[in-house]
Formats: structure tokens, sequence, C-alpha cells
């Protein structure tokens, strides 16, 4: 077993994984797994830069990692079994050299800011790992029964990732729709913050959709959404998908084990995204699954989500847990992993 840590800093979020893993099998033992809400991507849509106060956020974070992974006894040295993967904010900042800079101070190793098609494909290694697996009549898996081909869509704060495959990626596409981008785009005031009481106008819904249906357009020059031989199973990622799982559910307070691997049908999203939309902040504030970091994005969120099932065809979403910041993990774990 090889002990490894992942981190994968996203637009609105920062989280880490600590596990072991045999990295001739793929076996997966998790140890630490958290999630901080420092919403590193604050106004890089309208600036272009990423602001003080959210690199300062993003930075407190990599320091409370920075103990956890040196409790775990995660190794270091010239090969560290760190890797630590920035994603759309910091892809888009005329200033990253300063979020390289600090997170390499704090953690000793080198972000990487990765393009959105490596996002994409690690997104896709870590989504249906266990899916892919339960192919095998040999597995021991808990995952649903769901046949290949999958389209995973990994919905982000800045950009969302779409990708087409079985056990290996066909056809990938990353687009600058994302919760808090939209959110921002379309929601908020010159301040930058979504005015009370948050409920967005039928104009700003328009608007977010119009958006989300031309990136749709985008996507289908690379990934084709609606294949002729029968369809997808279609693997949804992040907060806001796990959120609007958490609802559909009706569950008292957050639950992963519950989430993972639900499956929501299209007109349970449709209800919530509706539901989300014409709901004040509030309102939305008291969900009792809803994190307060996602409050004034999770409309936006919903709606991306609705469109791209709409638009495939799909019938119900598969829920994972298990996203971008495994597949990191799993690379940190391969033997041709160069760090």
């Amino acid at each position: 077993m090889k002990r490894v840590a992942a981190i994968d800093c996203g637009t609105n979020s920062i989280r880490l994984l600590v596990a072991d893993i045999d990295p001739d099998t793929g076996a997966l033992h998790e140890l630490d797994r958290r999630m901080t809400i420092v919403r590193l991507g604050q106004d890089v849509d309208r600036t272009g830069r990423l602001a003080p106060e959210a690199l300062e956020r993003t930075f407190a974070a990599c320091r409370e990692y920075a103990e956890v992974i040196g409790e775990h006894g995660v190794p270091g040295g010239p090969h560290p079994a760190l890797r630590f993967v920035a994603t759309s904010a910091s892809r888009d900042a005329s200033n990253r050299e300063d979020f390289v800079r600090g997170v390499r101070d704090i953690l000793g190793v080198e972000p990487e800011v990765i393009t959105g098609d490596e996002e994409a494909a690690l997104s896709f290694a870590g989504a249906t790992r266990e899916l892919t697996a339960h192919q095998d009549p040999a597995a021991q898996t808990q995952a649903p029964a769901c046949g290949a081909p999958y389209l995973v869509v990994d919905i982000g704060g800045g950009s969302t990732e779409f990708v087409v495959g079985d056990r290996e990626v066909r056809a990938a596409r990353s687009v600058n729709v994302g919760c808090v981008r939209m959110t921002e785009r379309h929601l908020a005031d010159a301040t930058g913050k979504v005015p009370e009481p948050g409920t967005p106008t039928e104009a700003q819904i328009a608007a977010i959709r119009a958006d989300v249906e031309a990136a749709l357009d985008t996507v289908e020059q690379t990934v084709p959404l609606r294949p002729a031989d029968g369809g997808y199973t279609l693997v949804g990622l992040a907060g806001s998908v796990t959120t609007i799982a958490a609802i559909a559910l009706d569950l008292p307070a957050y639950d992963s084990a519950a989430i993972h691997h639900a499956v929501i049908p299209l007109d349970r999203v449709r209800e919530i995204t509706d539901r989300l939309l014409h709901s004040t902040h509030a309102e939305r504030a008291a969900i009792p699954v809803m994190h307060p970091g996602r409050v004034d994005v999770i409309g936006a969120g919903a709606l991306v989500l609705l469109a791209l099932m709409e638009r495939a065809g799909a019938r119900e979403v598969v829920v994972s847990e298990h996203d971008i910041l495994d597949g990191i993990a799993h690379s940190c774990a391969s033997r041709d992993h160069g760090r």
C-alpha cells in the first residue's frame, strides 16, 4: 500500500484526500477526506485576477491541510506522494504566480494548474473506477449496475467538464460555465454580491440558460451528448450535483454514504432546480443539507445539470462522491507518476 495525499483546488472549494492505495489493484482505503469553501474564483470572471482575500482564504486552508498531511505521515522528500491540482479559476487568473508561490511555500509542492482536458480525464478516472469494476464479475463493489459508455459531467465553480468513455476516455470538453461564474455574471451586482432577497428574475434565469445552452453547443463539437447507439449512463460530480441529490433524498443532514451512487430522475432534478431558482437566499439557507458556501450559487449549478440532462435525453443521473480528487490520488499511487 502507498500512502498518498491529493488536493483539488477549484473555483469554489479546496478539498483534501489522504488515502492508502494498492498500486497493483487500485484498492483505496480512505484515511481523511475534507472540503473547505474558499471561493478562490471570487470576481475572476470580471477582473481576470485572484482577489487578495480569496488567496488568503485558500492559503489558510492549505496550512490546515499541511498539518493533516503531516499527521498522517505522507512521504515528502524529492518525490513526495502529494499532488496539488488547481483548475478553472487559477487557469484564468493573470496573477496565478502569486497563488503558485503561496502554495509552494506552505505545502512544499508545486501546484499543477492543469488544462480542462486533464481535469476531465482525472474526473472520469475517479468517478468511473467503481462503475467499471462492477462490469467485472469477480469485483467486490457496491456500485449500481450501470453499464458503459459513461457521460461524466463535473459541474465546478468556474467550469464544467464533459467526458465520454468506457474504461478509457473517448472524448472530453471543458467549458466556462460553472455555478460561481454563472452567478457572478448574471445574478451579482457591481460589488460581486447577489442582492437580497436573492431570488433571480425570469430574465436572469433565461440569461444563465442561454449561456449554458451555448456552452453545450460548443461541447457537442467534441463530445456527442446524444449518441445514436442508445445513450449513456450519466454520472454527475461535484457539490452542485451532490447537494441536489441530498435534497432529492430528503436527508436531514449531509450524508456522503447515502448520496454516493444515488440515482436521481430527471423530473426530480427539474423540480428541485425550479425550487432553488425561485426561492430566496434565506429559504435556500434553511435547507438542512445546504452548505453555507453554496447558498448563492446552487441555483445556477442546478440549471447546468438540468440543461445537460435535457440536451442529452438522460432520464436519470447517477451521483458520485468520487471524482477528480480520487483520480488525483490514484495518479499519485501509479508507478509511472514521476513526482
